[in-house]
């Protein structure tokens, strides 16, 4: 993992096409603003993990369901 300190107003550039600025720090949080392509999906990583958890039951129930017609 890269760890970098920035201030507020400053950014960083991922892949020559993303932009993450850093709008805001409030205490503990921190405000963060994403320009990317619009075919970048971007997510929060409890709502990428729930989306990816949701994936991999829908595909184990389809999977058996197709072993399940096969025989």
């Amino acid at each position: 993992m890269l760890a970098l300190t920035r201030k507020k107003g400053e950014a960083l550039v991922l892949n020559n096409n993303i932009e993450v600025t850093i709008l805001e720090i409030r205490g503990d949080q921190v405000k963060i603003g994403v320009s990317a392509p619009k075919e970048v999906p971007i997510y929060r990583k409890e709502v990428y993990l729930q989306i990816q958890k949701e994936n991999e039951e829908s595909s184990s129930a389809e999977s058996m369901e197709i072993l399940k017609n096969m025989f």
